[in-house]
């Protein structure tokens, strides 16, 4: 049977800490670099501007409406995707100040 005293414990925790910290930080920074300028947005916006210059020349106001809606939604969806990125770097900050913290605790 495997015994553990308290010191080796909480080094095995600030250890597992660190994984989960360099997981989380390298997951916002993907998130950041491949969610927020995804090709699909770009697309997806280019198409929407491209029908809302169709709306003006042709004069149809609900068509511009439409397209301006979905230019907001574009907007809303890089801010949410955002805020998740930063959200798991932060939190893989945390815990390496939370891994740094039960080490500093070990002597």
């Amino acid at each position: 049977m495997l015994t553990l005293d308290v010191d080796q414990l909480v080094m095995i925790m600030a250890t597992i800490m660190v994984v989960m910290g360099v997981i989380s930080i390298a997951a916002g920074i993907l998130v950041l670099v491949f969610r927020v300028s995804g090709k699909e947005v770009h697309n997806l916006a280019n198409q929407t501007a491209r029908l809302a210059q169709k709306g003006i020349a042709d004069e149809v106001s609900g068509l511009v409406g439409n397209a301006s809606s979905l230019l907001d939604a574009l907007n809303q969806l890089v801010r949410t995707t955002t805020g998740v990125g930063v959200f798991l770097i932060l939190t893989g900050f945390a815990l390496f100040a939370g891994a740094f913290y039960l080490a500093q605790q070990l002597h």
